[in-house]
């Protein structure tokens, strides 16, 4: 059982990772560029830390598509040493290179909310849950 209960926490971590990443992908650039700046592929790494305790390293990948003139949907697949997940978000404009939203991992009914900060070709992403926490550094 205690297997099982890592297993879980490194799946439930996985997903928090993608969540921050797709976050981070759609909020790399200001809603003022052209789509075509927008839309593409974002990879990056960082850490997952669990409310129960514990951290995992995370690599995530994430693409995103303008839904509108400041928001944008994103998916995410991350993975760490004991998982993988996918998760999906949506994040509005709320500053000149600052996105927020929410995001949800269907598989492991995880949500939560998601902060990106956009600078140039790199975008900070942070995630927070009550299940735990998730930062990363994403980069075209």
């Amino acid at each position: 059982m205690r297997l099982e209960n890592v297993a879980l926490r490194g799946m439930r971590a996985a997903g928090l990772a993608i969540l921050l990443l797709t976050a981070g992908l759609a909020a790399s650039h200001p809603a003022g560029a052209q789509t075509a700046g927008l839309e593409g592929s974002w990879r990056g790494g960082g850490s997952v830390s669990f409310a129960a305790g514990g951290r995992e390293r995370a690599e995530c990948r994430a693409q995103y598509r303008r839904e509108s003139g400041t928001s944008y949907y994103l998916t995410a697949t991350c993975a760490t040493a004991s998982g993988r997940a996918t998760q999906t978000a949506t994040v509005r404009q709320v500053g000149g290179n600052s996105y927020q939203g929410r995001f949800h991992n269907n598989e492991y009914g995880i949500s939560g909310m998601i902060f990106v900060t956009v600078g140039g070709n790199r975008q900070t992403v942070r995630l927070t849950s009550d299940k735990g926490s998730a930062s990363f550094e994403l980069r075209r």
